[in-house]
């Protein structure tokens, strides 16, 4: 499939950002800060939005992380964190849970350190997966097959919309 379908629009993508933002409150109601660790490329887009809607409704402090994986060869770079991520609640995030293989991953790095909660956080989750991931906070869900791909198209820091190709 070469045409690209959309599957969520600009406004969507921003509703479904804060409903995912309402979520995270709930989880971590009894928390005062967090950590987001957000895989570099779109995810970290996609992090300081949810970021945004959050610190509108709740008093928690987000702390970030950046992790730089390499889609196409994760063992290609290796992660270390500057803070100590001992007995935090941590959410890791993606714009898209494709395959599963970037997440299960992006896991990697966070397992030298014993968190206190480590819970996913995606903007679209594919159904068809090659590896045993689950993101427990989804905004969109897609069944797809296989072949399909699912695309966040970003403008700077503004995700203008969510693709099926």
């Amino acid at each position: 499939m070469d045409s690209k379908i959309l599957i969520l629009d600009k406004e969507r993508i921003q509703r479904k950002l804060r409903r995912m933002a309402y979520e995270i409150w709930e989880r971590h109601c009894k928390e005062t800060t967090l950590h987001f660790v957000a895989v570099e490329g779109t995810g970290t887009h996609v992090a300081h939005q949810l970021a945004n809607h959050l610190t509108e409704i709740s008093p928690l402090k987000i702390h970030f992380h950046s992790l730089p994986i390499d889609k196409r060869n994760p063992l290609a770079h290796t992660s270390q964190f500057s803070e100590n991520l001992n007995d935090k609640p941590v959410v890791l995030i993606d714009d898209v849970a494709n395959s599963g293989k970037t997440l299960l991953y992006a896991m990697k790095p966070l397992l030298t350190f014993m968190p206190k909660s480590i819970i996913i956080a995606v903007l679209v989750d594919r159904k068809h997966k090659s590896f045993p991931v689950s993101p427990d906070i989804v905004g969109h869900t897609v069944a797809t097959t296989l072949q399909d791909h699912i695309e966040v198209v970003c403008d700077g820091d503004e995700i203008k919309g969510a693709y099926l190709q």
